[in-house]
């Protein structure tokens, strides 16, 4: 069977193009190598400006599962915890709210199956071939393999993971940003607010999440993570736990009678930026076509509304697969990715370049103290909402 699209990864942004192609009457593959449901490196939240997009269904069993509003925005840096309002979005959803991926992902997936796509779970694409009417795709299943033909490849499988799209080169850098993330009961973080944590070299943030758990998660670069390890002992995660609490008084505080529920994850390394979004019948969708420092908490936004721009680009013509037509997707596609995402991620990049150096958010600290609607503004200028409400 001829596909009209083999879509790699069914996370935020593989599911949602998966879903939004088959209701469009595209014959669809989703591959995911992994069972579900699954832990992931990633923050929880999913902003006002997304909501929208988790239209029917979806949006309903979201509202339903996700944790509490976040109304409010805050700075942990030091002794100084600071808050200001989170924007009230103009597109009708108020504010966002945090979603284990565990459950997300879930959700996302099902939604696709629904209305047609053909799952295909576990399985891993390991080599691509093209031919005349595309690709022919190998997968492998436990202990066999098979083929899959499509006419384009949509890629969704994330930018630190290796497969047949490689990313990028395996050289250490000293500013090779690694995640962690795990989730904590019992916090006495404020359900409604969301805050950024600074410390020395690095940034993270906290965010009240389903199931009365909190989530933190955080990056570090790697020379910062080898002196947290040399001045803690136990592991990666403990020592940069210990190098966090120690450098912000706000989540001492906050997981001081807190239990972890569950193992500590970790990933990387995380280089942030603008990628390929198309070659050659091949659509790079999610963390593949560029991803923002994860300071602003917009990975799976940033996801679910890549995907959105691709689907609509791919069917607003109709199902036209000759190689011109594709290019000229392909162009529309980056040229309208480009214009939505890249203020988002220079924004980004400013914000983590003040976070990780002391010297920096020592004197930005006390300014963001006088001026606490720096934070909505940086909320607004992340992408959280559109536009700006009454």
């Amino acid at each position: 069977m001829l596909h009209d699209a083999i879509v790699v990864g069914a996370g935020p942004a593989g599911s949602t193009a998966a879903r939004l192609l088959a209701k469009a009457g595209w014959k669809i593959a989703l591959i995911e190598k992994a069972e579900f449901p699954r832990r992931k490196v990633c923050g929880e939240f999913i902003s006002a400006s997304t909501l929208p997009l988790l239209d029917g269904a979806i949006g309903e069993e979201f509202q339903h599962r996700a944790g509490p509003e976040v109304r409010r925005v805050g700075l942990y840096a030091g002794a100084a915890m600071l808050s200001s309002p989170m924007p009230r979005s103009a597109n009708g959803a108020a504010w966002g709210r945090a979603l284990r991926r565990e459950r997300l992902d879930v959700i996302l997936r099902d939604a696709a199956v629904a209305v047609g796509a053909k799952l295909i779970q576990p399985a891993k694409l390991i080599h691509l071939l093209r031919n005349a009417d595309g690709y022919i795709g190998t997968l492998k299943a436990g202990n066999g393999t098979a083929e899959i033909a499509a006419r384009i490849v949509i890629a969704a499988s994330g930018s630190w993971e290796k497969s047949v799209f490689p990313v990028a080169d395996e050289a250490h850098r000293a500013s090779d940003l690694f995640a962690f993330k795990a989730h904590f009961m019992e916090s006495d973080l404020a359900a409604d607010l969301m805050p950024l944590l600074v410390f020395p070299g690095g940034y993270g943030g906290m965010v009240a999440t389903d199931g009365g758990r909190t989530t933190l998660s955080c990056c570090i670069r790697r020379d910062w993570l080898e002196r947290a390890r040399e001045r803690y002992p136990g592991s990666a995660a403990d020592a940069v736990l210990a190098h966090i609490c120690a450098s912000a008084e706000g989540v001492k505080r906050a997981l001081a009678r807190s239990t972890r529920d569950g193992a500590f994850l970790s990933s990387g390394p995380i280089r942030p930026g603008i990628r390929q979004r198309y070659s050659d019948r091949v659509f790079f969708t999610g963390n593949l076509a560029g991803e923002a420092h994860p300071i602003i908490a917009e990975g799976i936004s940033m996801a679910i509304q890549g995907a959105n721009l691709l689907a609509h680009e791919l069917t607003r013509g109709g199902a036209d697969f000759s190689d011109e037509a594709l290019e000229d997707t392909g162009r529309r596609y980056a040229a309208a990715w480009k214009g939505q995402f890249a203020t988002r991620i220079r924004a980004a990049a400013l914000f983590a370049e003040f976070a990780a150096r002391p010297r920096v958010s020592a004197i930005g600290v006390p300014v963001v103290r006088s001026f606490p609607n720096i934070l909505t503004w940086g909320a607004w200028l992340s992408g959280k909402v559109n536009g700006i409400g009454a």
